[in-house]
């Protein structure tokens, strides 16, 4: 598992291949999702406290499984190409270690540089899950991963932050 996060954290294709093809991994994408709240949530301990950690691994778990939903229903049919053949777990585990640059997000309690890494480390998750979806939805263009991203970011990001904000 350390091995596959270090390679979706690479942005290495292949591992994000070997991910989707291996239906085992489905556990090891969810678990990388929750300690990735979990690092998130100790960054941001300060202001949420105790109870906010667990909202955020809770609220973390919801949304990468709308994040998921969103990319399959957008990557699979408004921006199908002939290759694309995925299902829903196979989305679900390439972008569940697409999470793994999040990990970085707990270095965001350092004094003066920590607000940057935590945005440098958003955006590289960002940009692991184009290529996770790239390699997911089995597509020959990056700009195509990039519109499904694009297009499943915004109303993933709004529901994230709208449960944080009512939680």
């Amino acid at each position: 598992m350390i091995q596959r996060m270090i390679g979706a954290t690479l942005l290495i294709r292949q591992t994000y291949e070997e991910v989707e093809a291996d239906r085992s991994a489905t556990k090891q994408a969810l678990l990388v999702v929750v300690l990735v709240a979990l690092a998130t949530g100790i960054a941001t301990l300060g202001s949420t406290g105790i109870s906010g950690l667990l909202t955020r691994v809770i609220v973390a778990l919801i949304a990468w499984a709308l994040w998921v939903t969103i990319t399959y229903v957008v990557g699979t049919t408004l921006l199908k190409t002939p290759q694309t053949r995925a299902n829903w777990g196979e989305l679900a585990r390439t972008l569940g270690f697409a999470q793994s640059p999040g990990l970085f997000k707990v270095l965001a309690v350092l004094p003066v540089i920590g607000s940057t890494i935590f945005t440098v480390a958003t955006l590289w998750q960002l940009a692991a899950m184009v290529v996770a979806i790239r390699a997911a939805l089995d597509y020959q263009s990056l700009w195509r991963a990039i519109a499904v991203a694009l297009v499943g970011f915004i109303p993933y990001s709004l529901v994230l932050w709208l449960l944080l904000t009512l939680l």
